[in-house]
């Protein structure tokens, strides 16, 4: 059984890293467009399944196929990638002050079998003035993240509450995905008391 990650994220990669996992990395081609009005749940959802069985098309049998994709909400409203440098700006002015709900699908697939949940993470920011908004955006940092910015780098700064998963933010909610695992067979947490000293 081979482990693949449907997905290019350094940080996700990072993270299943970080509990043990070992893996490699095929990222998903999927249509990542979805049609108006689903909830930003229901998106989440749909874009992992999608991701995932893109990639569990060319899988050999028996290899546990993991994808996920995550999404910024603020009002019920989405989030992306900023285009540009303004739209950054705009971003993070909308999110300064407020909480916004971060939401990210995991799916699991093996062998026909698939299993797709999603987690749901608010973050409160601080009040941000325009100059630190600007400073914060002229690092590059927010430009390739869902709500620009990234709370595992600089963005750390901006945000002063979290109430949910921590790593759900940044992109894979590691309990959640453990627990997930466990249904397929594999337990990071049991493997790892078994490794020798």
């Amino acid at each position: 059984m081979q482990l693949i990650l449907a997905s290019g994220s350094p940080r996700r990669r990072q993270l299943l890293e970080q509990i043990g996992l070992t893996f490699t990395v095929r990222a998903s081609d999927a249509d990542e467009r979805v049609v108006p009005g689903l909830s930003p749940a229901e998106v989440v959802e749909v874009l992992s399944a999608r991701k995932g069985e893109a990639v569990a098309a060319g899988a050999a049998p028996g290899d546990l196929i993991l994808a996920a994709d995550t999404v910024v909400s603020l009002d019920g409203a989405i989030l992306g990638k900023p285009q540009d440098r303004e739209e950054a700006v705009s971003m993070l002015t909308s999110l300064s002050g407020r909480t916004h709900q971060v939401y990210t699908g995991v799916t699991l697939i093996r062998d026909g079998v698939r299993r797709t949940e999603h987690e749901v993470t608010a973050v409160t920011f601080r009040s941000l003035s325009p100059e630190e908004i600007a400073a914060y955006v002229s690092t590059g940092e927010p430009m390739d993240k869902a709500g620009a910015y990234g709370i595992q780098g600089l963005g750390a700064l901006l945000a002063e509450r979290l109430e949910g998963d921590y790593f759900n933010v940044m992109g894979l909610p590691l309990c959640r995905l453990g627990r997930m695992l466990s249904r397929f067979g594999v337990r990071p947490l049991e493997d790892a008391g078994a490794l020798p000293e």
